[in-house]
């Protein structure tokens, strides 16, 4: 923060404040500034969702919420990319330039490892307090624990998911009609589906190589093949894996041959999510595999055409998990404004407004959600959720994995090595990170 000498006088005037409301046995949202405290205060937070976003939309009204309830407290909001927040935020929350609290990724890779070196609050005793614990099911509360090796599923809460997101397959209905092709139920399908484009000339699929999209194709075709100790093991790191095995020989090969056979632009490894995003608004592909995280923005922005979703063809399992994590940094210099504002995300309307704006909510109640997409959306994932389907994602196990496993994807794509030389590459620092924690 800036003005230090200024801001020593009011962190101590603060701090006094909140021991004092404390004592009072304050609890509810707005208790750690709620009977109007003299000094003014800033909840300094930052998180990488669009304006236009489903969580962008819920948590602009939180953060309306907050400050009514919160007099004297201005929330000081900025807006960071999610690739600069996943490369600097080990740096940045061992600074004294930590926001008070942030929406980080969750996973062995980025939560995990945060929580294992010490940069993270640990929130147990508020998600027992405030019922987070009761708010979310066992398989969400997966993302929010971890152990003392930073690995996700059991152990302390460092996060708070208030959200949920999963893969699907996102269509341009219009284009699908006019090729007469109906939705596909099995892989067999979605395959003809996608040969009868590349006929007519055009490339299926909208792709972004140059960040997550590519590797998330890679892994939902691993997944097909995949059962949930497999899964397990590659997260949790609970058996051996076996890279050249058939779940991962299976996606490497066959997401290279259909570069090869066109459903995959050649061109794609240099395309960020964001221009992958634009191009399917445009109408420029037909189809786009991606998460939950663009519904919302898909309904406000596509006008030229119908659209809709379906899960992955033919998987019991598909990538997918809670959404991120609300985290509160161990430098946080308002913890407890930071544990009200989770709190205000977890309450009944702000998760009502998530689920009409086209977010999965964790805490909505079912009968105020309004819109038959929506609905749609949150059904699916429901199933998925019901079925034991959540895979997670395949950059979580090891930290840095984010960046092989693009560079992996991009090698697939630009055809500059073979599927099992690029399997050899995912293989190496993953069981370097085994061996590091002892299994």
């Amino acid at each position: 923060m800036s003005n230090k000498g200024r801001m020593t006088i009011l962190a101590a005037v603060a701090a006094a404040a909140a021991l004092t409301l404390a004592a009072c046995g304050s609890s509810e949202p707005g208790g750690g500034d709620g009977g109007g405290s003299a000094a003014p205060r800033t909840l300094k937070l930052w998180h990488y969702e669009g304006a236009t976003s489903a969580m962008g939309v819920a948590w602009a009204d939180a953060i309306k919420k907050f400050e009514a309830s919160h007099p004297g407290v201005t929330v000081k909001f900025e807006e960071k990319g999610f690739e600069q927040i996943q490369k600097t935020a080990g740096m940045v929350l061992g600074s004294d330039e930590a926001p008070d609290i942030m929406e980080y990724n969750k996973g062995n890779a980025t939560a995990g490892l945060l929580s294992k070196q010490g940069l993270l609050t640990d929130l147990s005793e508020e998600a027992a307090k405030r019922g987070w614990d009761k708010l979310l099911s066992p398989s969400l509360q997966t993302t929010a624990k971890y152990d003392d090796r930073g690995i996700m599923g059991s152990g302390k809460w460092f996060g708070v998911p208030n959200y949920a997101e999963y893969v699907m397959v996102y269509y341009n209905k219009d284009a699908f009609a006019k090729q007469g092709i109906e939705v596909p139920t099995t892989l067999d399908e979605f395959t003809a589906a996608m040969d009868k484009f590349v006929k007519a000339g055009t490339t299926p699929i909208s792709v972004g190589g140059a960040e997550y999209p590519a590797q998330q194709i890679m892994y939902q075709l691993a997944l097909s093949k995949a059962q949930r100790p497999w899964v397990d093991a590659f997260q949790t790191y609970k058996a051996p894996v076996d890279f050249h095995g058939p779940e991962f020989t299976y996606g490497a090969t066959t997401f290279a041959d259909w570069v090869k056979k066109g459903y995959i632009s050649k061109d794609s490894a240099g395309v960020k999510a964001e221009d992958m995003g634009v191009a399917f608004i445009s109408g420029k592909y037909p189809i786009m595999v991606s998460g939950s995280w663009w519904y919302g923005r898909f309904a406000a922005e596509i006008k030229k055409f119908e659209w809709g979703t379906f899960l992955w063809p033919g998987n019991q399992m598909s990538a997918g998990s809670s959404g991120n994590l609300w985290v509160v940094p161990e430098k946080s210099a308002n913890k407890d404004l930071a544990y009200d504002f989770i709190d205000i995300t977890m309450g009944k309307d702000i998760q009502n407004k998530l689920g009409n704006a086209g977010g999965i909510p964790v805490a909505a109640d079912p009968a105020a959600i309004t819109d038959a997409k929506n609905k749609e959306l949150i059904e699916n994932f429901a199933k998925l959720s019901a079925q034991d389907g959540l895979a997670f994602y395949p950059d979580w196990p090891v930290p840095g994995y984010y960046d092989v496993m693009v560079a992996g994807t991009q090698e697939l794509i630009n055809g500059t090595k073979a599927p099992d030389k690029v399997l050899d590459e995912l293989a190496g620092p993953y069981q370097e990170n085994a061996d590091s924690i002892g299994d």
